[in-house]
């Protein structure tokens, strides 16, 4: 099985019930297992303002799904759970599942970049990320995980709570 970390956000619903359900969800799909999630993390939008703050965590999962596979089944659980792409980047959504890391696979194509495209600027990925693996963790082809927090431009951001039910 391979070693994945997800980025799960939400700041339309109820975001934190949103994201456990959708982990729920992500632990029935065939070779698909969640190892642990991070605590959910509060931070404002990217993009447009005038919209609500979003609910941000990290998720490690075990699969053996390809990438592709995982990506076209994290798509539907998004539409599943309400997501409407409406072509409106960094819009507000009920569900954004991105995949973060996947083993140790760097792929860039049309559909899919890992490791994720914004992974090193973007702190509501990073500090949820770093509360699984720790600052000196290693993120393929990008840096040590504490010196992308040091360089983020993003203001720090404070735990929210714990997602419930899920380790």
């Amino acid at each position: 099985m391979f070693q994945v970390f997800i980025g799960l956000g939400s700041n339309l619903g109820d975001s934190a019930d949103i994201m456990h359900a959708a982990l729920l969800t992500i632990n029935t799909l065939p070779g698909c297992q969640t190892v642990r999630c991070s605590h959910l993390y509060r931070s404002k939008p990217m993009g447009p303002q005038d919209q609500p703050d979003y609910l941000n965590a990290v998720a490690e999962l075990k699969t053996d799904m390809s990438p592709i596979e995982l990506l076209d089944a994290l798509q539907a659980i998004e539409t599943e759970y309400g997501r409407v792409r409406n072509g409106l980047r960094w819009g507000p959504r009920t569900l954004d599942l991105d995949i973060l890391l996947y083993a140790e696979l760097k792929i860039q194509n049309e559909r899919l970049t890992i490791p994720h495209i914004g992974i090193a600027q973007r702190n509501f990925v990073l500090y949820p990320l770093q509360e699984l693996v720790g600052p000196k963790f290693v993120i393929l082809g990008v840096g040590v995980l504490a010196d992308c927090l040091d360089h983020c431009a993003d203001p720090p951001l404070i735990c929210h709570s714990k997602m419930q039910g899920v380790e």
